[in-house]
């Protein structure tokens, strides 16, 4: 038997003819970690330029936050303008049902629905508003909004009182008493408070004749206000809202 030199190629060993054979290689197993790795992409890799999902949520509420402010300022115009009202008491001419620094919330939608029933408490324009300027569209507009979210008063004092007489009738004062068509009017929001005596008065059509509760300190329709018009008045006051401890509905 022939024996093969020590260190001779044998036929195993012999190398591949160029051309012949595709020669593929294991990769090791650091490649294969390299290459998963490269596979498996992270969040902040995936993310444009770099930005974490956590990042890019935060300024997209930056973004949005000039439009919910001016929502938030757009939805309060409508609601102060259009449905609910706040209204602070300055003087004692409701007491003892309303204090000086009561604030109270005003319906403007109820009058659309019925018309001002006795007793009510209204809140509404001076009924004798001063002389206007004579101001462009623009401004205007600019004053209605301003007005509307409290950052400007109206020139023409608002007031609040309660409803005793309405369109057509005859009311008078006499005997510490209110008379509406000859008939003494029960009044059970008074407590032992008499009214002053004065004139018959007949009530226009449409205008409504307005006190305060308190009758010895109250400018109303018996003096200067005069009968109340149904465009002047702005709601109707239905709760006491502050301070906490007068909470209550009206």
């Amino acid at each position: 038997m022939s024996q093969l030199p020590s260190g001779s190629p044998g036929p195993a060993d012999e190398p591949a003819a160029s051309g012949d054979t595709t020669v593929i290689r294991a990769k090791a197993p650091e490649e294969r970690d390299a290459v998963a790795r490269s596979e498996e992409a992270t969040p902040e890799e995936a993310t444009p330029k770099g930005k974490s999902p956590r990042a890019k949520k935060k300024g997209s509420f930056w973004k949005e936050l000039p439009v919910l402010i001016i929502l938030a300022f757009v939805l309060a115009l409508i609601i102060k303008t259009f449905l609910v009202q706040a209204f602070y008491i300055p003087s004692v001419s409701m007491a003892p049902t309303l204090e000086p620094g009561d604030r109270v919330l005003v319906n403007k939608v109820v009058y659309h629905l019925h018309q001002p029933r006795r007793g009510d408490i209204i809140v509404f324009e001076n009924p004798h508003p001063a002389p206007q300027q004579h101001r462009n569209f623009i401004v205007g507009v600019f004053d209605w909004v301003f007005r509307g979210l409290g950052f400007a008063q109206s020139p023409d004092e608002d007031y609040i009182k309660r409803v005793i007489g309405l369109p057509g009738e005859t009311i008078e004062g006499r005997e510490g008493h209110v008379y509406i068509n000859g008939q003494q009017l029960v009044e059970p929001y008074l407590k032992d408070v008499k009214t002053g005596d004065f004139s018959p008065v007949k009530i226009p059509e449409d205008e409504y004749f307005v006190m305060g509760d308190n009758r010895g300190d109250s400018n109303d329709s018996r003096y200067g206000l005069g009968t109340i018009p149904a465009d002047r008045i702005v709601g109707r006051a239905f709760v006491v809202i502050w301070p906490p401890s007068r909470w209550k509905a009206l």
